[in-house]
């Protein structure tokens, strides 16, 4: 997501690129393909927005482990976003 506006040209740069799109982004849902070429969910992590180093922070809110896509300790940040939008997303982590 951040190299495709960094071929714009020098008139951008990764110092700019990169935080921006950490804050822009809440949540990332990895997708794979599986043995029998079924699409699965592999992993779904949080961006809380910081960035170290040019590298964006991320949680793991659920990783497949064992074939079985298992809950992590990451929470979605912003909440308040996701709230405005109906979702409660402590109840669906919580799995009610």
């Amino acid at each position: 997501m951040c190299t495709l506006p960094l071929l714009a040209g020098e008139n951008i740069s990764a110092r700019f690129v990169v935080p921006t799109v950490a804050a822009s982004v809440d949540v990332v849902v990895h997708l794979g393909i599986d043995e029998q070429g079924v699409r699965r969910v592999e992993e779904i992590v949080a961006v809380p927005g910081r960035v170290e180093g040019d590298v964006i922070e991320t949680a793991p809110v659920f990783e497949r482990v064992g074939g079985e896509l298992r809950r992590a300790g990451g929470m979605p940040p912003r909440p308040e976003r996701f709230r405005r939008l109906g979702i409660d997303v402590h109840r669906i982590l919580a799995g009610h």
